[in-house]
């Protein structure tokens, strides 16, 4: 099969005027490789990745000698400051038809601090330097003349030296297959962002405004100026279904003016919990649903009875002072107290006589049911779907005329009124 569409491939060509190995020769052309270091290469290698262009990023070793190229090997202590040291790098195939050298290397510079010698952030040593590889004289010469123009932008920026090394690539080593697409087989981290934020074009940013974040609790968000996939992992996972009443505010780390913040912002995404300007607890690194919750739930409820129901199981007293508040409400829905998720809505709502709120049923979809095995019975938990938090249980046939009763605790739901 495959010769068979070879020969009807080089009969079209044939056909048109071209030969199949002249179009060969042609496409290669376009294609290209450059070796760019740039620190720890786990998240370079995604970046590449998402340039639209980029055919494939390998991570690797070069530009070193005298030993062979490991990871175990160029991260040892005695060689932390070696001259002869590999470095951690990214080999980029791209074509030059979608992505220009230029372009690429714009890319590069934007995405580190290219004025730190030896290291990036908390990540020192010579394998960590900033350094570009070149295959051809055209890359060599793209790469001195945008550095140039990327010394101007950052010394206007109030920024040293650029330390990057240029030279022609000598030799490079694959990375130990681990370290490939280490983002993808590790998702539950951060992508480290040591950007300056000083750009080749920068876009018109409004001023950012950080007076309504001084009032009040807020969710701010630290995310990257480059592609991050923890980012969008985040915002994909836990954001898009949050409907909560605390506010999630996106930015970047160069805009936390007037903002007091004790985490440390350079791995992102970084979650700060803020109340009234003041950073109360911060977490780097993606959060999947039920760790942005638990923290949610100590930031929002403190060291409550609502807390308590929702993480620990616990149960409300019945007849609650937030029963008390509910159980003749008007009509509208009861929500998830930290997604905001809408629950029951009280046309389902009956009076049991029994002290907690009882429903005939949920919004479709928005529970699940668990096997609850506690105090030596057999019964049906209840969790929200949007959080895991604890609701309550549901009995079979305890409801008006056979139907099922949702014994809710009132402490983690909050009520919407119908408009």
């Amino acid at each position: 099969m495959r010769v068979l569409i070879s020969l009807i491939l080089g009969l079209m060509l044939i056909a048109s005027g071209h030969t199949l190995a002249a179009t060969e020769t042609q496409a290669s052309t376009h294609l290209k490789t450059i070796v760019l270091g740039s620190g720890c290469f786990w998240g370079a290698e995604k970046r590449y990745e998402s340039l639209d262009g980029v055919i494939d990023a390998e991570s690797g070793y070069a530009d070193g000698n005298g030993f062979m190229a490991t990871y175990r090997e160029i991260t040892k202590r005695s060689r932390k400051m070696d001259p002869n040291n590999y470095a951690e790098v990214v080999k980029v195939t791209y074509n030059t038809q979608k992505l220009a050298t230029r372009k690429l290397l714009e890319a590069y510079f934007e995405s580190h601090d290219p004025t730190q010698l030896n290291r990036q952030g908390n990540d020192i040593g010579t394998q960590y330097r900033s350094i570009i590889l070149t295959s051809d004289d055209e890359q060599l010469r793209e790469a001195k003349q945008v550095k140039q123009e990327y010394q101007r932008l950052l010394t206007s920026g109030g920024y040293g030296e650029i330390t990057t090394i240029i030279k022609p690539l000598s030799n490079f080593f694959p990375a130990e297959e681990y370290h490939q697409n280490y983002l993808a087989k590790n998702p539950n981290g951060y992508c480290p962002d040591h950007s300056t934020g000083v750009v080749f074009k920068a876009k018109k940013e409004m001023a950012v405004d950080n007076s309504l974040l001084k009032k009040g609790k807020h969710i701010v968000v630290i995310e990257s100026r480059s592609y991050c996939p923890y980012c969008e992992k985040f915002k994909g996972k836990v954001v898009n279904d949050y409907q909560g009443d605390i506010q999630i505010t996106y930015r970047f780390a160069d805009q936390l003016d007037g903002l007091t913040v004790k985490t440390a912002t350079w791995a992102t995404p970084t979650i700060l919990f803020m109340d009234n300007g003041i950073e109360v607890y911060g977490v780097q690194g993606f959060m999947d649903r039920d760790s942005f919750y638990k923290a949610l739930g100590a930031f929002k409820l403190g060291d409550t009875e609502a807390f308590h129901v929702a993480f620990s199981k616990s149960t409300d007293r019945p007849f609650c002072k937030q029963y008390e508040l509910f159980k003749y409400t008007k009509e509208g829905t009861f929500v998830d107290k930290l997604s905001g998720a809408e629950l029951f809505r009280t046309s389902d709502r009956f009076n049991s006589g029994t002290g907690w709120l009882s429903f005939t049923k949920p919004v479709e979809g928005s529970v699940t049911f668990h096997q609850d095995l506690s105090h030596g019975m057999v019964r049906t938990e209840l969790r929200s779907k949007s959080s895991g938090i604890h609701l309550g249980h549901v009995f079979k046939g305890e409801g008006p005329n056979g139907e099922d009763r949702y014994c809710i605790n009132a402490t983690v739901l909050d009520f919407v009124e119908k408009k």
